[in-house]
């Protein structure tokens, strides 16, 4: 062999060596990495510790996961990042909150590096987790039959071992941006840092505030407005009954925009506007919130607003004409107008609505088209219970309970039930009385069959 095929020949070898050097030195390193992170979650974490599990097939779930986690540490928040196929319901029991980000491969099926955790999740309900809090962001594609199969899989499982959601699980279709500020929304509500630059600025329009309303003059709550919002000049926006706007706030008109926030759309298109109820909310400054001051005091009739709409289907009322049992509280009423709106559209009449507030001398919220509706039969039922207008306190929780026999004939009629307010309170209470009132298994069919919904916040 020639010295210019021997150099050539221990050129090729000295490189297989040197990779043969990298791909060790670096699968020691991954198997260190690990070991520390195992070590990690063995360790006694804080009470406080908020762990963030991810499972993840192209490595999308795991980057969700770490702009989760730096989110909740800049509010503040001790966190830890761990792959779903490190853990097992021992190690998951010491936490008391914990947040999954869920990939879903083909048609259902878990990511490879979850299958093993996945296996563990055949086991009967053992309520280990009875007392601890979660929430899942579900990554999918709409094109398959079983869009983010894993994560409600991931979801139900949970929910079978006795914990309880932090707020309701978010679907996310092919990185869907507008999915991923809603999930950073919640994390907001978490920390109490609502506001955290957007991980993906939306593109908003200009609307134009034409009208803001004072609903509750005289209540012993907040102020809370009817707001009447227009679309740009020429536009003819779309949306349906249970989506979203995302509104860009200011601190000062003409001023920087902030990260955005959310509220129920009370109208439809053939409204010609976008209508929100929007309380004014406590600021961590002693003065309004973001949010809520730029709507109902910064902002002035005739200012343009940054807007946008989100999509939220899964509060979309029902195509067909089956009952539905619409319940909320506050500004919750939002939604269900909406929803009620679009049934009386459709001609779908049979609607029961359970409405709670505090007083009925002040905050019988758009009284009028409540009125209206019952008369022409668009609602067939109305309870609005009022907690302060009795020594002792009432809410919609307790209607339903007072009510459970018709409330049992209506979902035995094949009834749909809505929920939109606050999660805090209502939301958890409105589950418990129909879980007490229907049973575990029945509700939970209802959740997959789509006839219990929620938009709570």
């Amino acid at each position: 062999m020639s010295p210019t095929r021997l150099f050539a020949a221990a050129c090729v070898v000295g490189v297989w060596l040197l990779l043969c050097l990298w791909a060790w030195r670096r699968a020691r390193r991954e198997r260190a990495r690990q070991a520390q992170a195992l070590a990690a979650l063995d360790a006694p974490a804080d009470t406080d510790t908020l762990l963030i599990a991810h499972a993840s097939q192209t490595g999308y779930a795991e980057t969700l996961a770490a702009q989760t986690a730096a989110s909740l540490r800049a509010g503040g928040l001790s966190v830890h990042v761990a792959a779903l196929g490190q853990l097992d319901l021992d190690r998951l029991s010491g936490y008391r909150r914990m947040l999954f980000v869920s990939s879903t491969y083909g048609e259902g099926d878990p990511p490879d590096a979850a299958a093993a955790f996945a296996s563990q999740m055949q086991a009967s309900a053992s309520h280990v987790l009875a007392g601890a809090q979660y929430a899942v962001l579900a990554l999918g594609d709409s094109e398959y039959a079983q869009f983010c199969g894993f994560g409600h899989r991931l979801d139900d499982w949970l929910h079978a071992q006795g914990a309880t959601p932090l707020f309701d699980l978010v679907e996310v279709d092919n990185g869907d941006p507008a999915a991923l500020r809603h999930w950073q929304h919640h994390l907001g509500q978490l920390t109490g840092l609502t506001d955290m630059p957007d991980w993906q600025a939306p593109d908003y329009e200009s609307w134009r505030l034409a009208a803001r309303t004072l609903q509750n003059p005289g209540s012993q709550g907040a102020p809370c407005y009817l707001l009447t919002l227009t679309p740009p000049a020429g536009q003819a926006p779309q949306w349906q009954a249970g989506d979203i706007a995302e509104i860009g706030p200011r601190l000062l008109r003409g001023g920087p925009l902030h990260a955005h926030r959310e509220y129920s759309i009370a109208s439809l298109p053939q409204d010609g506007a976008i209508e929100l109820l929007v309380r004014q909310m406590p600021g961590a400054n002693g003065g309004l919130g973001l949010g809520s001051g730029w709507l109902t005091q910064v902002a002035q009739v005739g200012d343009l607003i940054d807007l946008r709409v989100r999509t939220n289907r899964n509060f979309h009322a029902p195509d067909d004409d089956r009952p539905m049992i619409l319940v909320g509280n506050g500004t919750g009423l939002a939604g269900l107008r909406a929803l009620i709106k679009a049934r009386r559209l459709a001609g779908h009449r049979r609607n029961w609505l359970i409405f709670g507030e505090r007083n009925a001398a002040h905050d019988a919220f758009c009284a009028a088209d409540i009125a209206a509706w019952r008369d022409d039969g668009s609602l067939e039922r109305v309870d609005a219970v009022y907690s302060r207008d009795q020594h002792e306190r009432r809410y919609v929780q307790h209607v339903l309970r007072e009510h459970a026999d018709a409330l049992r004939a209506w979902v035995a009629a094949g009834a749909a039930i809505y929920v939109c307010g606050s999660l805090q309170g209502m939301a958890a209470g409105v589950d418990a009385a129909l879980r007490d009132i229907l049973g575990e298994d029945a509700l939970q069919a209802l959740l997959h069959a789509g006839r219990y919904r929620r938009d709570v916040y």
